[in-house]
């Protein structure tokens, strides 16, 4: 029996909310790097990759500018995801159609340049893909296809976390082994199926508010999602980076409402 640890987008907010969460519960006697398998999308990505590598996560609560992803380039921003937003909610087309007119709007997007992307995100996740079992997920630009990457892959890690967390209109989209990839979560929020055949399956959600998810394959599981200080700490946008302390804080101080429900459902799957 294994137990499996979804990670889920969730922006520059998300991604400071979910490491002050695993930073809480760590505190509290829970190490979410001890699941058998963790699956990261985007802000999960960064987080798994993080964790897993054993990065300093508390660097999400200094302030503005001093740690965490590069700051996006902000022109025309608001247009951008914009645009993505209405192609995903077009019902009329198929949604590798849909995916692949958002891959279009993400090799448009003037979003800054691709080698510094990677270079920022290598600083916190490390050069190397970890021993533990993690998968990346990300979609490819042009084919609208989920493509998941892990160690047995010739990518650096760092690449593979800049692709799944290269929202279109907000960061560049990356090449990975001669192909363009962006935002893993634009294929399906935080890919609960990839952890099919686990004993237990535990999803963190920073944006199950805005996106609730089906938890998916593996059972039973538990679902952590922001409470409503954690909601009022990300604030309007996702990616404001000026949020990300206080989003940091109400992860710290909502693990002490999980980390027995967490202990709980792991202890009680390794009997």
């Amino acid at each position: 029996m294994t137990t499996a640890l979804v990670l889920g987008p969730g922006g520059v907010v998300g991604t400071a909310w979910t490491a002050g969460l695993a930073v809480g519960l760590r505190r509290a006697g829970v190490d979410l790097a001890g699941a058998d398998l963790i699956v990261g999308t985007s802000a999960g990505a960064i987080v798994g990759a993080m964790l897993t590598t054993g990065q300093d996560l508390e660097r999400f609560g200094s302030l503005p500018g001093t740690a965490g992803p590069e700051a996006p380039t902000p022109a025309a921003r608001p247009t951008r995801l914009n645009e993505v937003f209405a192609v995903l909610g077009d019902r009329s087309l198929e949604p590798a159609e849909a995916l692949r007119r958002v891959g279009r709007i993400a090799l448009a997007a003037e979003t800054g340049d691709e080698e510094a992307r990677r270079s920022r995100m290598a600083a916190l996740t490390g050069a190397d893909w970890p021993e533990h079992r993690l998968l990346i997920t990300t979609v490819d630009v042009e084919s609208g296809e989920r493509r998941v990457w892990s160690r047995d892959d010739a990518v650096p890690l760092a690449s593979a976390v800049a692709a799944s967390s290269a929202m279109p209109g907000v960061y560049p989209p990356v090449t990975l082994d001669g192909r363009r990839y962006m935002d893993g979560a634009l294929a399906g929020g935080g890919h609960a199926d990839l952890t099919a055949g686990a004993g237990t399956v535990v999803l963190i959600e920073p944006l199950a508010h805005l996106f609730p998810q089906d938890a998916g394959a593996g059972t039973p599981a538990l679902r952590i999602v922001p409470d409503g200080a954690a909601i009022e700490a990300f604030g309007p946008d996702l990616h404001d980076h000026a949020a990300s302390p206080a989003s940091y804080g109400a992860g710290v101080r909502q693990a002490a409402d999980v980390a027995v429900a967490i202990q709980n459902v792991w202890h009680a799957n390794r009997l």
